[in-house]
């Protein structure tokens, strides 16, 4: 969390990727895809240790997970309400089975089964707040000058 002229701005501080079967390459193309968002990202492949990690992370954090639909019914439903979550992308092979449990959490963004469309996502919507974050610093700005 930034504060520019007394406005709080939301950045990405880390994305935590949780999937048992996630391959190494995948994650360092995510990486590469996703560096200009974020330069941190953390994977996990046990649903108690990735809850222990978000849970132990500050309040003032914001944090973006991508799970895999089976991993996600497990984490979801006990991680959905910190704070420190801003959002939840599903990437699975099964969209319409997991769109089922998914649609009962506000903070569920997406659920993808296409690498390509999963990046686009998250790229888009941090753009999209990254733009009514500099909306929000013009207006102060303007405001205070």
């Amino acid at each position: 969390m930034c504060i520019i002229l007394g406005v709080s701005v939301s950045v990405i501080s880390c994305i935590i990727w949780l999937d048992a079967g996630v391959k190494d390459r995948i994650i360092s193309y995510a990486e590469q895809k996703l560096g200009a968002i974020v330069n941190h990202l953390e994977k996990f492949q046990d649903v108690t240790q990735c809850q222990k990690y978000i849970e132990e992370q500050s309040q003032n954090d914001r944090l973006v997970l991508i799970v895999s639909g089976r991993l996600g019914r497990e984490i979801v439903p006990s991680i959905h309400n910190l704070q420190q979550v801003m959002s939840i992308y599903v990437y699975c092979m099964n969209r319409t089975d997991n769109e089922q449990w998914a649609c009962k959490h506000e903070k569920v963004k997406a659920v993808v089964v296409q690498f390509d469309e999963l990046i686009s996502r998250i790229a888009t919507d941090h753009e999209i707040e990254g733009t009514e974050s500099t909306r929000v610093r013009e207006r102060a700005f303007r405001e205070v000058f």
